[in-house]
């Protein structure tokens, strides 16, 4: 899309505000309205933020401002707000790209794929959980009658939350998206919506306006679209698995291979790559599973409906939904990430991970088609399948000593990013829970 048709494409749509987009550390949206009479502002200059008031960008009071420069590609309506469009920015800092804007870090890894003649492709599979407060504030299912011990894939669920999930569809299909399946999961009130895959930097584009079109819809039906990990104690938690797989510029799917000895339709060089996340498991955990609670997720056990696919080891398998890798015929799927992740972020650390197994011909060894929660932590150390961090502190402690991590993704943006995970770490430790009063208020 150039300028004229970008206008003409503002004319037409009868829209008033643009939105400046971009994300802070956490993969959280941040805007400024702008007048359409100053499109054209965003694309040059950009929009400018004062970058201390948000998370993750590393600026002090004194700094220059965080402009924020439009990716003219990204401009669509916001089909739930009349009037407006959204456009996705990149951010600058006295004309430059800036290393702290995690959108910049991931064209920096996309840019290392096209290099190579590559891109590579991703499907990300949000799942959220549709909730109201009680009186007390308290959550519960939006609908009261979702309270089935073994909900997924159930009708009445599915039924009776069709208002929220139509308009929410309605409106992702208005903007381009190719939404083709939605199910009830396995929690009460809990949600999937599938839309098929594209390159890296638009998949997590696509992400965000995701995250940001199901809060709002969600809050005009007077719920909460929650993307929280973990909300409920006894329910299975709320991932974002991200499927992927490299292309050349000719269109051909360079991660299959038909005599794929493990009969998983995997080439050498998507095994490399799949070698490679393993490889890095424990600090990419930090990356893609970024708060307290998604730790709260990853644990053994089960949830009360009788499954949990939430990973808990290191390893891969075929269609196995225990592993840390899922591999469906021919594509990687990371199961390890959850609804809280930055897309950027997690997008950056996964090919940078993929792209030091292939560039030390690593090999992930055996496929484990196994129900890993059937055996001991001891025989699965038998058989080489670590354990990922079970919880935030230990996940940034392993990310702490991943050089790979400081090299590709800048060491400003580790040293930031590591600080705030620890100050949550500590926070959390802080907190006296309701569990602990209930517990030992008089206990003793």
């Amino acid at each position: 899309m150039n300028l004229e048709n970008a206008q003409e494409f503002l004319k037409k749509n009868n829209v008033r505000y643009i939105l400046a987009q971009f994300v802070d550390i956490h993969g959280v949206a941040k805007t400024k309205s702008v007048p359409v009479d100053h499109f054209q502002d965003i694309l040059t200059d950009g929009a400018g933020f004062a970058g201390f008031a948000v998370w993750g960008l590393g600026q002090e009071p004194h700094d220059p401002d965080f402009m924020a420069v439009g990716d003219l590609e990204t401009l669509t309506l916001v089909p739930w707000q009349p009037g407006y469009a959204r456009i996705v920015c990149t951010g600058t800092v006295k004309g430059k790209p800036y290393p702290l804007d995690t959108r910049h870090i991931l064209q920096q890894q996309v840019n290392r794929m096209n290099q190579r003649g590559w891109v590579l492709n991703t499907g990300l599979e949000p799942e959220f959980m549709l909730l109201s407060r009680n009186s007390d504030g308290s959550l519960h299912p939006a609908d009261d009658s979702d309270i089935l011990e073994k909900p997924c894939y159930d009708y009445k669920g599915l039924s009776r939350s069709r208002g929220f999930l139509e308009k929410l569809v309605d409106s992702l299909q208005t903007i381009g998206f190719d939404v083709y399946q939605i199910d009830h999961e396995d929690a009460n009130g809990q949600f999937e919506i599938n839309f098929s895959f594209s390159p890296a930097i638009t998949s997590a584009d696509r992400y965000v306006l995701f995250r940001m079109a199901a809060s709002e819809i969600a809050r005009e039906f007077g719920t909460i679209c929650s993307f929280m990990p973990k909300p409920m104690t006894n329910r299975t938690g709320t991932g974002t698995h991200m499927h992927m797989s490299i292309w050349d510029n000719n269109g051909n799917d360079l991660f299959k291979d038909k005599s794929d000895k493990n009969q998983l339709g995997l080439s050498e060089l998507a095994y490399q790559f799949l070698a490679g996340l393993l490889s890095h498991a424990p600090a990419l955990a930090a990356l893609v599973a970024p708060s307290v609670n998604s730790y709260k997720r990853l644990v053994v056990g089960r949830s009360l409906s009788g499954a949990t696919w939430a990973p808990a080891y290191i390893s891969y398998g075929d269609n196995n939904r225990t592993s840390m890798v899922r591999i469906p015929q021919g594509r990687l799927e990371l199961r390890l990430s959850d609804s809280s992740c930055n897309p950027y972020l997690a997008t950056a650390a996964v090919i940078a991970a993929g792209l030091d197994g292939i560039e030390r011909n690593l090999d992930p060894g055996p496929p484990h088609n196994i129900n890993h929660y059937r055996y001991t932590e001891e025989a699965l150390k038998e058989m080489g399948i670590g354990i990922l961090p079970q919880n935030l502190n230990e996940a940034i402690n392993a990310l702490k000593k991943d050089i790979l991590f400081f090299d590709q993704l800048g060491q400003d943006f580790l040293n930031e990013y590591i600080q705030l995970k620890e100050m949550e770490w500590i926070e959390y430790q802080r907190h006296v829970s309701d569990w602990e009063v209930n517990r030992y208020l008089e206990f003793f």
